[in-house]
């Protein structure tokens, strides 16, 4: 929101430019976007008195004229404006000088005749707005020659443009600028004048009441008011008006419409004007839009309707949009002899969804979308009469019409003073913190230690103690808050430490674009059958259950296998064609002992087809690893598991030992479930990541020195694994091998039968200094022998 400075020095002192003042505000809460002088590109332009006007000699449409502009010599500047006259005073654009829109004016010739500068219109000092004036701007005869433009016209007004934030409707107002700012400042702001006196002419009384009858068939509608003028005068706003409303953004139009948008801009509260000639029916409705329904808004726009939106009817007729913008056919125009100023109250959410749909956005529905106060109507209403009286633009009808069923009451928090000098990190006295509040309106009294706070209707955002809080601690002056150490802890209260390890789990495993599944514990026997286990495999001693469902569910599953497989079967057999599905579920190991319980093994599964292959699979276990901080892990070929691709397998296997397995699915198996697509599964031992995770991540300083990067492509029998290369760089680069990666992997014509191209990326790097080219090509030198050596591998 733009806000002048001198509207808001209408209601608070200020004595300190705009840039301080916008430091301050900032400080205290309202954050200052931009501050705008209005005269920042105008330079070198001055007032000039016409001496002479002559006709051009080759141009019928120019005139040459003699300028004098305060130097020893008079200029010469050729145009094409024919409003002035001899001894006219003009602004004077000199050789060299700038204009709005970054225009830069030199001299030149125009048809042959030199041109040393230009004369201004108001359009193009930026004071109105594109085809709205024609000519040249002429200035009061006892103007003095020669002075600044800037300083002539005042235009070193500074406008500070606000960002509000949507929880503070009550800052959508230059009144609400200026109670900020008094609070900031430590001072005073004073409201502007509401006093008006009802008049008609041959002090004849008229009652709105009795002319215009208005209902409310919508709950969406909060209050609704209406006074009627007579005898309005319509004509242009006085210039102090048109300057307020030019600064802050708003083109003036008339002086009833400028009224309602100075209210509106003044206090925050939007309101309409209708011609009275337009009520025919001499009532209005406030009711949803039919579905369908056509309407013709200010802009000339027909736009469609649903019964979403709610309007302002004239009987059956609509004559505006509630909230957002009035009809064509009920507008102010210059033969208007009656009109009804209309101040109300609308739900912010239909308001804001209502514009949205019909794309309009207009200063009203985006103060209206935010929930306004309704007893701002009255205060806008008052204002509005108020400035009628003052422009004699019209006499105020006696009587109001208020349709308020629900008004809105202040409320009260009660806050402990010491809860917040803890909150705050703080030592301030109860007075301290009751001054700080008070600056807001916010009055408060003291009660022992607590502090009973009245909250006006304007401010909607104050609810809960941390919001009197801010409230104190923002006026008070966060640059005065002392800097402390963060309290922290590294015992985690409340959760243990597998929960937590649980939800990283997830989390990671969701964040792989998975969906947790959850299955039945126990299991039939038949399944170790589909997933191919030998007969003498362990698996196949499972826990039977006493008093079972029926066979399938008989005994406690050993292994999730079967389970993971169900579950893709099922949405197989449902024609998805991509699933991705986890469990954390638990495996039953029963003991040698008949009498003992059964071991209970917590395990991640993982299942998917679809789009996937072996490498997705491994990605996403590696991905989960990773954000465990699991440390030492490897993959190994693993051919000897039946249910799984005896050559795309591999088993995990973390500090020496064997924590899981993931691959392809056999197909056999997956045939025994119905699928006729790979199917890629993981098992993994969770209690033992639970055991070995680490949840606490230390700070890692981002490198001081440059890295080193060198490529190796090597010629290796095709049974080398990937894995065992891996292990060579990272045993034999020693601690200045920082990263590596695999890039290319080739098999054609340049390659021997039976061997493969396989290149690494090497990236080396010292924590403590930088590498001489001696001391990487050593490290280099190590892994290139001892792969030579212990895989038969040769450069290629």
């Amino acid at each position: 929101m733009k806000v002048p400075v001198e509207w808001l020095k209408d209601y608070v002192d200020i004595n300190i430019n705009a840039k301080k003042l916008g430091d301050a505000l900032t400080l205290s809460g309202s954050k200052v976007e931009e501050i705008i002088t209005s005269g920042d590109e105008i330079q070198k332009v001055v007032t000039g008195k016409i001496l002479k006007i002559e006709p051009h000699p080759d141009a019928e449409k120019l005139v040459v004229c003699q300028l004098e502009v305060g130097q020893e010599e008079p200029i010469q500047i050729v145009t094409g404006a024919n409003n002035m006259k001899e001894n006219d005073i003009v602004p004077v654009a000199l050789h060299g000088s700038s204009l709005p829109g970054g225009l830069k004016i030199k001299k030149g010739k125009l048809r042959g005749i030199p041109s040393n500068g230009m004369m201004c219109s108001e359009e193009e000092l930026g004071l109105a707005e594109e085809g709205t004036v024609h000519g040249l701007m002429i200035l009061p005869s006892d103007t003095a020659v020669g002075k600044d433009i800037k300083e002539v016209l005042n235009l070193d007004k500074a406008v500070i443009d606000f960002e509000i934030t949507s929880n503070r409707p009550d800052c959508l107002s230059v009144i609400g600028i200026a109670r900020e700012t008094a609070a900031t400042l430590n001072t005073k702001y004073k409201m502007p004048s509401l006093d008006y006196e009802y008049k008609c002419k041959n002090n004849i009384k008229d009652e709105i009441k009795v002319e215009i009858k208005v209902e409310i068939k919508d709950k969406l509608c909060r209050r609704y008011m209406a006074r009627g003028i007579k005898n309005v005068k319509i004509e242009k706003s006085p210039a102090w008006i048109e300057e307020r409303l030019l600064q802050a953004g708003v083109r003036p139009i008339n002086n009833i419409v400028d009224i309602t948008n100075f209210v509106m801009l003044e206090l925050g509260q939007p309101m309409h004007a209708y011609d009275r000639r337009r009520i025919t029916s001499n009532s209005i409705v406030v009711e949803r839009a039919k579905e369908g329904e056509n309407f013709t808004t200010l802009d000339g726009v027909e736009r469609k309707l649903n019964s979403d939106v709610l309007t302002i009817k004239d009987g059956e007729n609509t004559v505006g949009l509630a909230g957002i913008m009035g009809g064509l056919n009920s507008e102010v125009e210059d033969d208007t002899s009656e009109i009804i100023f209309e101040a109300a109250n609308f739900d912010g959410t239909n308001i804001r969804v209502s514009s949205q749909k019909l794309n309009i956005r207009t200063e009203a529905s985006g103060r209206f979308e935010k929930d306004l106060d309704p007893n701002l109507a009255e205060l806008a209403l008052n204002r509005a009469c108020n400035l009628i009286e003052q422009l004699g633009a019209g006499e105020i009808m006696e009587g109001t019409i208020d349709i308020y069923t629900s008004p809105v009451k202040e409320h009260s928090v009660e806050v402990d003073s010491k809860w917040v000098n803890r909150f705050l990190g703080l030592e301030l006295s109860k007075e301290e913190m009751k001054n700080c509040l008070d600056r807001l309106e916010l009055t408060t009294e003291i009660s022992g230690d607590k502090l009973i706070v009245n909250v006006p209707t304007f401010r909607t955002d104050i609810d809960i103690r941390e919001d009197v809080a801010e409230e104190i601690v923002r006026i008070y002056g966060y640059n005065n808050v002392t800097s402390t150490n963060l309290k922290v802890s590294s015992v985690r209260t409340g959760r243990y430490k597998n929960q937590i390890i649980k939800d990283m789990t997830i989390d990671a495993l969701l964040a792989c674009g998975l969906n947790e599944a959850i299955t039945y514990s126990f299991v039939s026997p038949k399944v170790f059958d589909k997933i191919l286990l030998p007969e003498d495999s362990g698996l196949r001693k499972a826990v039977a259950i006493r008093n079972p469902l029926g066979e399938d569910y008989s005994i406690m599953r050993t292994t999730t296998v079967p389970s993971i497989m169900e579950a893709l079967a099922r949405n197989y057999s449902r024609n998805n064609e991509v699933v991705r599905l986890f469990e954390l579920g638990r495996v039953y190991i029963p003991k040698e002992e008949a009498d003992k319980i059964p071991e209970e093994k917590n395990v991640i599964t993982i299942g998917m087809y679809g789009k996937a292959d072996y490498l997705d699979l491994k990605g996403v276990v590696e991905n989960l690893l990773e954000a465990l901080g699991a440390k030492g892990v490897s993959f190994e070929r693993e051919s000897e598991n039946p249910s799984y691709h005896p050559g795309k397998t591999a088993k995990i296997t973390m500090k020496n030992k064997e924590i899981g397995i993931l691959g392809e699915i056999h197909p056999d198996v997956a045939g025994n479930y119905d699928v006729d697509t790979a199917c890629y599964v993981a098992e993994i031992d969770f209690d033992f990541l639970i055991e070995n995770a680490v949840i606490e991540r230390k700070y890692k300083a981002l490198p001081k020195f440059p890295a080193v990067t060198r490529d190796m492509a090597l010629i290796l029998d095709e049974a080398v694994l990937v894995q065992q290369i891996e292990d060579i760089i990272s045993k034999k680069g020693g601690n200045i091998v920082e990263s590596f990666k695999l890039f290319d992997i080739y098999k054609g014509k340049q390659i021997p039968e039976g061997k493969k191209s396989v290149a690494y990326s090497i990236t080396y790097r010292s924590k403590n200094k930088t590498l001489t080219d001696k001391e990487v090509d050593k490290a280099h030198g190590k892994i290139l022998s001892t792969l030579e050596h212990v895989l038969g591998a040769q450069l290629r």
